[in-house]
C-alpha cells in the first residue's frame, strides 16, 4: 500500500485521537453511570445559572454522596409536574428535589434516608398587616386535636384571601384538604418562584412551601417579607425531604443511604445546610 502524506495524517490523527479515548474507557469501566432529575427553580435545594448549570444544596449533597459511594452521575433539570412519574416511567434513575417522604409516595416510588428534617408554613409581605397565630410552634397534623385548632385559628385569618403554592406538592394536598373549603381561595403554580413573584407583586396574600424554601426566599426579601403562622410537620407533609428512586431499586437507595449516612455522621450533611440554608435543617441519621 502507497502512504500518502494525506494518509500518513489521517493515520496519525486516528492514533492520537485513540490515545486520547482510551484511558478515559478504561477509567469508566466497572463505574455505574445514575441519571438523576431535578427542577432548577427550588432555592436554595437546587438552581440554574444563567449559562444552565444546576447548582444549590443537593447538587453539592449529591457530589459528595457520589465521591463515597464511587459512581458517575449526570442530573438534568425537569418540571416539577409529572418529574416522579418520569422516574417512575424510567427516563432517570432518581429524583432530587426536595421531594418529601409520604405513604401516598411510597405506593409508587422508594426512598433514601432523609436529608432535611420537614416542616412548612406561610410567607407574606410585611404591608400586608397579615400575621397568623402560632409562629414560631410546630404542630403535628397526626395530631387531630392539635391540627384541628390550629387550622380554626389560620382559616379564621385568611378567610376570603389568596395563597399560592407550587402545584403538586405537599403543600398543594395540605391547602387543598385543611383551607379550600373554609374560604380560602388556592392558587397553584407551576413553579415555585412563580408563588413568589405574585407574593411580591401584590397578587397574593400568602404563600406556603417549605420553610427551608421560604428562607432563602425571606433572606432576599428581609425588609419586605416574613413568615407568619406555625410549622406543619407529619401527615400529607411527610416525614423530611429524601432522594426518589424507582421502586424496587434497594441498590441505588442503598447507596445513597449510606453516603447520606457517612455524611451525618461526620459532619458533612450540617456543613453543607449552614452553607447553603444558614441553619442545620439536616437530620442526625
Amino acid at each position: 500500500m502507497n502512504i500518502t502524506r494525506k494518509t500518513f495524517l489521517r493515520m496519525g490523527l486516528a492514533a492520537v485521537a485513540g490515545l486520547a479515548v482510551t484511558p478515559s474507557a478504561l477509567l469508566a469501566q466497572g463505574r455505574k453511570k445514575y441519571v438523576f432529575a431535578t427542577e432548577g427553580a427550588f432555592p436554595p435545594f437546587n438552581m440554574t445559572r444563567p449559562n444552565g448549570e444546576l447548582y444549590g444544596f443537593e447538587l453539592d449533597m449529591l457530589a459528595e454522596i457520589a465521591k463515597r459511594a464511587d459512581f458517575d452521575y449526570e442530573v438534568i433539570a425537569q418540571a416539577w409536574d409529572g418529574m416522579i412519574q418520569g422516574l417512575i416511567d424510567g427516563k432517570y434513575n432518581g429524583v432530587i428535589d426536595s421531594v418529601s417522604v409520604t405513604d401516598k409516595r411510597l405506593e409508587v416510588v422508594d426512598f433514601s434516608l432523609p436529608y432535611t428534617t420537614g416542616g412548612s408554613t406561610f410567607a407574606v409581605m410585611k404591608e400586608s398587616g397579615i400575621e397568623l397565630p402560632g409562629a414560631g410552634t410546630f404542630v403535628d397534623l397526626d395530631d387531630a386535636a392539635a391540627t384541628d385548632a390550629a387550622i380554626a385559628a389560620i382559616a379564621k385569618v385568611l378567610n376570603g384571601k389568596t395563597v399560592g403554592v407550587h402545584v403538586s406538592t405537599i403543600q398543594f394536598d395540605f391547602l387543598n384538604k385543611y383551607l379550600a373549603d373554609k374560604g380560602v381561595t388556592i392558587r397553584s403554580y407551576q413553579t415555585g418562584p412563580e408563588v413568589y413573584q405574585d407574593l411580591t407583586n401584590g397578587r397574593l396574600d400568602a404563600g406556603m412551601a417549605s420553610v427551608t424554601n421560604i428562607s432563602a426566599f425571606l433572606e432576599k426579601n428581609v425588609e419586605t417579607a416574613t413568615a407568619t403562622g406555625p410549622s406543619f410537620m407529619g401527615g400529607v407533609m411527610g416525614r423530611g425531604a429524601a432522594i426518589v428512586v424507582q421502586k424496587g431499586d434497594k441498590k441505588l437507595a442503598g447507596l445513597l443511604s449510606k453516603g447520606l449516612k457517612e455524611m451525618s455522621d461526620d459532619g458533612t450533611l450540617a456543613d453543607l445546610s449552614n452553607k447553603w440554608f444558614g441553619m442545620v435543617v439536616t437530620p442526625t441519621l
